[in-house]
């Protein structure tokens, strides 16, 4: 199935920026082309700025972008990406990002999904002075991170996006600072990919992992993303030998047919005793 991509024009629906580095990253292992779309405002779907909140789930959403690329474009073949905001999951201290890859393939009637995650360029502050958003700017990478300002508070409909130079910047502080009764200016990065080359970084970590899951073919039907779709826990304790909930294998199976593999772990036979619940309660 992998030859069947030689040559195909694959559609990408963005106004971002992201064919950047997705562009480079698929086109030479796959020997396609991939097209940027233009023709809808994607910001219709949702907004990281929240004056439109996101319906469904993230995954729902790249789908759907995918779709009406390929819709506009009359092309069989599609992509899009969905990025996510939040906490990180192992302590909940760092602003975290999630970015969703989803490859669209109707000639074989399959999709695979690329996943990067890492932490984000992402944080937000109620400014009352140009003295604390000139700080909150330098610290949060401006101006190579582009800032969102807004009177008063985050959910402003009065808002100011892609802020990309001191001057403007100092410029439109003023003016939030002049519209908000209370004397505050809600400042945030933006998190567009165009705007935050942490994301971009993510969304070419999500291009690989996408890549590197094409390159996997079932051994059965020979379709790509053949790839992991559940770790198997119990790997045993190096002490004690009790298992853990440490990795002990991975199942790997294929998007197209029922066919599944299980891979023990290579990489080492026992687990750390700092991961085991009788040695380290």
């Amino acid at each position: 199935m992998m030859s069947d991509y030689v040559g195909q024009r694959i559609a990408l629906l963005t106004q971002h920026g992201k064919e950047r580095v997705i562009a480079p990253t698929l086109e030479p292992v796959l020997g396609c082309r991939v097209v940027r779309v233009n023709g809808y405002d994607t910001d219709r779907l949702g907004t990281f700025t929240r004056e439109i909140p996101r319906a469904g789930t993230q995954l729902e959403a790249a789908r759907q972008k995918a779709r009406i690329g390929m819709e506009l474009s009359g092309l069989p073949l599609g992509l899009a990406r969905e990025g996510s905001f939040g906490p990180d999951p192992f302590a909940g201290m760092f602003p975290w990002n999630v970015e969703f890859l989803i490859w669209v393939d109707d000639l074989h009637g399959l999709e695979v999904v690329g996943v990067a995650q890492g932490k984000a360029n992402f944080a937000h502050l109620l400014a009352r002075d140009w003295a604390a958003a000139e700080a909150f700017a330098r610290q949060w990478g401006f101006p190579e991170h582009h800032l969102v300002v807004r009177p008063e508070g985050e959910d402003d409909p009065r808002i100011r996006k892609g802020i990309s130079s001191w001057a403007e910047l100092e410029t439109l502080f003023t003016w939030a600072l002049e519209q908000s009764p209370s004397g505050q200016v809600f400042l945030e990065t933006d998190v567009r990919a165009h705007a935050n080359p942490t994301r971009l970084d993510n969304i070419r970590l999500a291009a690989e992992d996408l890549a590197s899951k094409l390159r996997s073919l079932c051994p059965e039907c020979g379709a790509p993303g053949f790839w992991i779709v559940e770790r198997v826990p119990g790997l045993p304790c190096e002490d004690c030998g009790a298992p853990t909930r440490e990795t002990q294998a991975d199942i790997l199976g294929c998007v197209k047919c029922p066919h599944r593999v299980t891979r023990g772990r290579t990489d080492r036979n026992a687990a750390d005793p700092g991961r085991c619940d009788y040695c380290n309660p």
